[in-house]
């Protein structure tokens, strides 16, 4: 080998260090960010009191019949907002497999299903614990509740269905199919049906206690018209959730392709 050869070698593994220590970088960045949201969050939307007259960004502003339950949005509201998110990137990478026939595809389609699943779990749980809190049970078959438990039944056909096909092509092409036609009940399901029926949750219709009539209930939370200190944590926990839902869906499929890789590579 030659001096000029060597050194036209040593010059491309030297930019290709560089080049991964910064793609490293970037990615200690935006993990360093998640960790600094997700902590913001869990102090600022926990410990700060609820007060009836706030004198400062420690203090949220009391909300009449909701109180400390109040705090519940800082997390419910992101899991039902990632349900939906996560569902609709399964549907998009279904369409993607109908079109283009790449089993990658189906793999993103299907982790991004299997954490809408996980997030709807979530969603439902800690809607759940609010609902003990303030209406003395967990479950009382509100509309809402209904709603979620009718989409949790929905996708867990979805898994049902993938684990009954052996074909993987076949498997793909009708869960992508079915990705698209349960999608296409999620917006009915999260935010049609608890908004025109009569419900406890808050955004529902109600009967009003004064003229008998069915109105529409009322509340800051629900038409995002809080305090700003609120707001500031309650977006700043969107930002933190949906960071780390791609990050988690990003590990998933390529954990999938790298698990299909090394069953080929095997038979």
């Amino acid at each position: 080998m030659d001096l000029e050869t060597a050194l036209t070698l040593g010059l491309q593994v030297q930019t290709k260090r560089i080049s991964l220590a910064g793609k490293n970088m970037r990615n200690i960045w935006w993990k360093i960010l998640l960790f600094i949201s997700i902590t913001f969050v869990l102090i600022f939307g926990i410990t700060p009191p609820i007060v009836p007259n706030p004198k400062s960004f420690f203090e949220f502003p009391l909300i009449p019949g909701l109180e400390d339950r109040a705090k519940i949005i800082f997390f419910h509201v992101p899991t039902a907002w990632l349900t939906v998110l996560a569902y609709l990137i399964a549907m998009f990478y279904g369409i993607r497999y109908l079109r283009k026939r790449d089993l990658y595809d189906d793999m993103k389609s299907v982790s991004a299903a299997a954490l809408g699943l996980v997030f709807c779990i979530l969603a439902t749980i800690t809607g759940s614990v609010w609902a003990k809190f303030n209406w003395g049970s967990f479950w009382h078959w509100d509309p809402r509740e209904t709603s979620i438990f009718i989409l949790l039944l929905i996708y867990g056909a979805y898994f049902a269905l993938r684990s009954a096909l052996e074909n993987e092509e076949k498997r793909a092409r009708l869960s992508a199919i079915y990705s698209i036609i349960a999608f296409l009940t999620t917006p009915f399901f999260i935010f049609i049906m608890p908004r025109i029926m009569i419900g406890l949750h808050p955004g529902s219709l109600e009967i009003d206690a004064v003229s008998g009539q069915v109105v529409k209930s009322t509340n800051p939370v629900v038409e995002f018209k809080m305090a700003p200190n609120m707001r500031i944590v309650f977006f700043i926990s969107l930002f933190a959730f949906t960071i780390l839902f791609f990050w988690m869906w990003n590990l998933a499929h390529r954990i999938l392709k790298l698990e299909d890789k090394l069953n080929k590579d095997i038979i």
